[in-house]
Protein backbone atom coordinates (compact mmCIF):
# COMPACT_ATOMS: atom_id res chain seq x y z
CA UNK A 1 0.00 0.00 0.00
CA UNK A 2 1.47 3.13 -1.33
CA UNK A 3 -0.03 6.28 -0.32
CA UNK A 4 1.37 9.72 -1.06
CA UNK A 5 -0.99 12.84 -0.12
CA UNK A 6 1.65 15.55 -1.62
CA UNK A 7 2.02 16.45 -5.50
CA UNK A 8 2.25 18.84 -8.03
CA UNK A 9 1.12 18.78 -11.06
CA UNK A 10 1.35 21.36 -14.21
CA UNK A 11 -1.73 23.70 -12.59
CA UNK A 12 0.93 24.89 -10.44
CA UNK A 13 4.64 24.45 -10.82
CA UNK A 14 4.65 20.44 -11.63
CA UNK A 15 5.77 19.19 -14.99
CA UNK A 16 2.67 16.59 -15.79
CA UNK A 17 -0.78 16.68 -15.99
CA UNK A 18 -2.80 14.99 -13.20
CA UNK A 19 -3.44 12.23 -16.05
CA UNK A 20 0.15 11.15 -16.56
CA UNK A 21 1.22 12.27 -12.56
CA UNK A 22 -1.43 9.52 -11.97
CA UNK A 23 -0.26 6.61 -14.17
CA UNK A 24 3.46 7.07 -13.67
CA UNK A 25 2.95 6.73 -10.05
CA UNK A 26 0.67 3.69 -10.41
CA UNK A 27 3.07 2.01 -12.50
CA UNK A 28 5.22 2.96 -9.30
CA UNK A 29 3.42 0.82 -7.11
CA UNK A 30 0.99 3.40 -5.74
CA UNK A 31 -2.47 2.70 -4.45
CA UNK A 32 -3.77 6.25 -3.71
CA UNK A 33 -2.23 9.39 -4.80
CA UNK A 34 -3.23 13.11 -3.37
CA UNK A 35 -3.29 16.06 -6.42
CA UNK A 36 -2.57 19.18 -4.18
CA UNK A 37 -1.37 22.14 -6.33
CA UNK A 38 -0.19 25.26 -4.65
CA UNK A 39 -3.23 27.68 -4.15
CA UNK A 40 -4.34 31.13 -2.15
CA UNK A 41 -8.03 31.72 -2.91
CA UNK A 42 -8.33 32.62 -5.95
CA UNK A 43 -8.84 29.51 -9.14
CA UNK A 44 -9.56 27.04 -6.06
CA UNK A 45 -13.01 26.21 -7.46
CA UNK A 46 -12.05 26.25 -11.04
CA UNK A 47 -8.92 23.80 -10.41
CA UNK A 48 -10.78 21.40 -8.24
CA UNK A 49 -13.75 20.94 -10.50
CA UNK A 50 -10.90 20.39 -13.45
CA UNK A 51 -8.94 17.77 -11.53
CA UNK A 52 -12.37 16.03 -11.10
CA UNK A 53 -12.88 15.66 -14.34
CA UNK A 54 -9.43 14.27 -14.66
CA UNK A 55 -9.85 11.82 -11.64
CA UNK A 56 -12.88 9.85 -13.43
CA UNK A 57 -11.28 9.51 -16.64
CA UNK A 58 -8.44 7.74 -14.19
CA UNK A 59 -10.69 5.76 -12.15
CA UNK A 60 -12.73 4.45 -14.75
CA UNK A 61 -9.45 2.86 -16.02
CA UNK A 62 -6.70 2.40 -13.98
CA UNK A 63 -7.07 0.62 -10.31
CA UNK A 64 -5.63 4.15 -8.47
CA UNK A 65 -7.56 6.14 -5.89
CA UNK A 66 -7.20 10.15 -7.22
CA UNK A 67 -7.50 12.43 -3.71
CA UNK A 68 -8.21 15.94 -5.30
CA UNK A 69 -6.78 18.65 -2.79
CA UNK A 70 -5.01 22.18 -2.26
CA UNK A 71 -1.92 22.97 -0.77
CA UNK A 72 -1.85 26.34 0.71
CA UNK A 73 1.18 28.14 0.18
CA UNK A 74 2.84 31.49 1.78
CA UNK A 75 -1.14 32.05 2.57
CA UNK A 76 -0.66 35.22 5.30
CA UNK A 77 -1.05 33.47 8.77
CA UNK A 78 -4.05 35.81 9.65
CA UNK A 79 -5.81 34.26 6.41
CA UNK A 80 -5.39 30.44 6.49
CA UNK A 81 -8.61 29.57 7.78
CA UNK A 82 -10.61 31.89 5.72
CA UNK A 83 -8.31 30.24 2.49
CA UNK A 84 -8.93 26.50 4.03
CA UNK A 85 -12.88 26.87 4.56
CA UNK A 86 -13.25 28.41 0.59
CA UNK A 87 -10.92 25.07 -0.58
CA UNK A 88 -13.30 22.67 1.78
CA UNK A 89 -16.59 24.52 0.28
CA UNK A 90 -15.06 24.41 -3.20
CA UNK A 91 -14.84 20.58 -2.68
CA UNK A 92 -11.44 19.83 -1.78
CA UNK A 93 -10.95 16.50 -0.37
CA UNK A 94 -8.03 17.08 1.59
CA UNK A 95 -6.36 20.58 2.33
CA UNK A 96 -2.55 20.75 2.83
CA UNK A 97 -0.68 23.29 4.39
CA UNK A 98 2.72 24.51 3.00
CA UNK A 99 4.50 24.17 6.29
CA UNK A 100 7.30 26.30 8.11
CA UNK A 101 9.65 24.54 5.81
CA UNK A 102 13.77 25.93 6.96
CA UNK A 103 14.19 26.97 3.02
CA UNK A 104 11.47 29.12 2.29
CA UNK A 105 10.29 32.17 3.84
CA UNK A 106 6.63 30.50 4.98
CA UNK A 107 5.46 33.45 7.47
CA UNK A 108 5.53 32.69 11.48
CA UNK A 109 2.51 31.45 12.97
CA UNK A 110 1.26 29.58 9.63
CA UNK A 111 1.63 25.86 11.40
CA UNK A 112 -0.06 26.96 14.22
CA UNK A 113 -2.71 28.95 11.83
CA UNK A 114 -3.65 25.48 10.32
CA UNK A 115 -3.61 23.71 13.29
CA UNK A 116 -5.86 25.71 14.77
CA UNK A 117 -8.11 26.41 11.81
CA UNK A 118 -10.21 22.51 12.15
CA UNK A 119 -10.49 22.90 8.07
CA UNK A 120 -6.59 21.70 7.26
CA UNK A 121 -5.49 17.95 7.33
CA UNK A 122 -2.03 17.74 7.04
CA UNK A 123 0.72 20.00 7.81
CA UNK A 124 3.45 19.87 4.65
CA UNK A 125 7.02 19.80 5.66
CA UNK A 126 6.47 21.60 9.02
CA UNK A 127 9.97 22.61 9.64
CA UNK A 128 11.27 23.30 13.09
CA UNK A 129 7.30 22.95 14.58
CA UNK A 130 6.80 23.68 18.36
CA UNK A 131 6.13 21.01 20.97
CA UNK A 132 2.75 23.35 21.56
CA UNK A 133 2.02 23.01 18.20
CA UNK A 134 2.11 19.27 17.48
CA UNK A 135 0.35 19.16 20.76
CA UNK A 136 -2.10 21.09 19.20
CA UNK A 137 -1.75 18.66 15.95
CA UNK A 138 -2.58 15.66 18.30
CA UNK A 139 -5.79 17.46 20.31
CA UNK A 140 -6.99 18.20 16.59
CA UNK A 141 -6.35 15.07 14.11
CA UNK A 142 -3.96 16.98 12.22
CA UNK A 143 -1.33 14.70 10.59
CA UNK A 144 2.53 15.33 10.42
CA UNK A 145 4.53 15.22 7.23
CA UNK A 146 7.80 13.72 6.55
CA UNK A 147 9.08 14.75 3.51
CA UNK A 148 10.89 13.76 0.86
CA UNK A 149 11.67 16.69 -0.76
CA UNK A 150 15.49 17.98 -0.73
CA UNK A 151 15.20 21.24 1.19
CA UNK A 152 12.21 20.38 3.16
CA UNK A 153 13.50 17.09 4.53
CA UNK A 154 16.33 18.86 6.49
CA UNK A 155 13.85 19.01 9.70
CA UNK A 156 12.60 15.45 9.25
CA UNK A 157 13.96 14.22 12.30
CA UNK A 158 12.86 16.89 14.22
CA UNK A 159 9.28 16.37 13.84
CA UNK A 160 9.51 12.57 13.31
CA UNK A 161 11.17 12.69 17.25
CA UNK A 162 8.38 15.59 18.51
CA UNK A 163 5.88 13.57 16.57
CA UNK A 164 6.53 10.28 17.66
CA UNK A 165 7.21 11.23 21.95
CA UNK A 166 3.28 13.61 21.87
CA UNK A 167 1.74 10.68 19.85
CA UNK A 168 0.91 12.71 16.65
CA UNK A 169 0.11 10.94 13.20
CA UNK A 170 3.04 11.23 11.01
CA UNK A 171 2.92 10.34 6.80
CA UNK A 172 5.64 9.95 4.46
CA UNK A 173 5.21 12.48 1.12
CA UNK A 174 6.81 12.80 -1.89
CA UNK A 175 5.88 16.50 -2.75
CA UNK A 176 6.54 15.60 -6.35
CA UNK A 177 6.67 17.92 -8.82
CA UNK A 178 8.42 15.71 -11.58
CA UNK A 179 8.38 12.34 -12.57
CA UNK A 180 11.39 11.16 -10.48
CA UNK A 181 10.37 12.76 -7.27
CA UNK A 182 7.42 9.95 -7.09
CA UNK A 183 7.86 7.56 -4.31
CA UNK A 184 8.62 3.44 -4.55
CA UNK A 185 7.47 1.63 -1.19
CA UNK A 186 11.35 0.74 -0.29
CA UNK A 187 12.21 4.55 -0.85
CA UNK A 188 9.09 5.40 1.19
CA UNK A 189 10.62 3.13 3.94
CA UNK A 190 13.95 4.70 3.37
CA UNK A 191 12.73 8.53 3.99
CA UNK A 192 10.59 7.06 7.15
CA UNK A 193 13.70 5.33 8.87
CA UNK A 194 16.01 8.12 7.65
CA UNK A 195 14.09 10.70 9.52
CA UNK A 196 14.31 8.21 12.85
CA UNK A 197 11.21 6.61 12.95
CA UNK A 198 11.88 3.22 14.85
CA UNK A 199 11.02 0.29 13.72
CA UNK A 200 8.10 -0.75 15.29
CA UNK A 201 6.27 2.46 14.53
CA UNK A 202 6.74 2.15 11.00
CA UNK A 203 3.63 -0.13 10.44
CA UNK A 204 2.08 2.86 11.63
CA UNK A 205 3.81 5.49 9.38
CA UNK A 206 3.71 3.70 6.05
CA UNK A 207 0.40 1.97 6.55
CA UNK A 208 -1.87 2.54 9.14
CA UNK A 209 -2.38 6.57 9.47
CA UNK A 210 -1.95 6.72 5.28
CA UNK A 211 -4.88 4.34 5.65
CA UNK A 212 -6.76 6.63 8.18
CA UNK A 213 -6.22 9.91 6.50
CA UNK A 214 -7.31 8.52 3.23
CA UNK A 215 -10.56 6.96 4.47
CA UNK A 216 -10.93 10.52 5.83
CA UNK A 217 -10.59 12.07 2.23
CA UNK A 218 -13.09 9.19 0.72
CA UNK A 219 -15.53 9.82 2.63
CA UNK A 220 -15.36 13.92 2.23
CA UNK A 221 -15.56 12.59 -0.98
CA UNK A 222 -18.68 10.46 -0.30
CA UNK A 223 -20.57 13.38 1.37
CA UNK A 224 -20.18 15.58 -2.07
CA UNK A 225 -22.10 13.30 -4.50
CA UNK A 226 -25.34 13.80 -5.07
Amino acid sequence: MLIDFHTHTFWSDGVLSPVEQARRALVNGYSAIGLTDHMGCGNVSHLIQELKRDRELIERYWSIQVIVGVELTHVPAGGIAEAAKHARDAGAEIVVLHGETPVEPVEPGSNAAAIDSGYVDLIGHPGHITEHEVRGAVSNDVFLEISARSGHCLTNGHVAALGERLGAKLVVDSDAHSPSDLLSESFQRSVAMGAGVHEDRLTDVLQTWPAELLQRCLERREGDRP
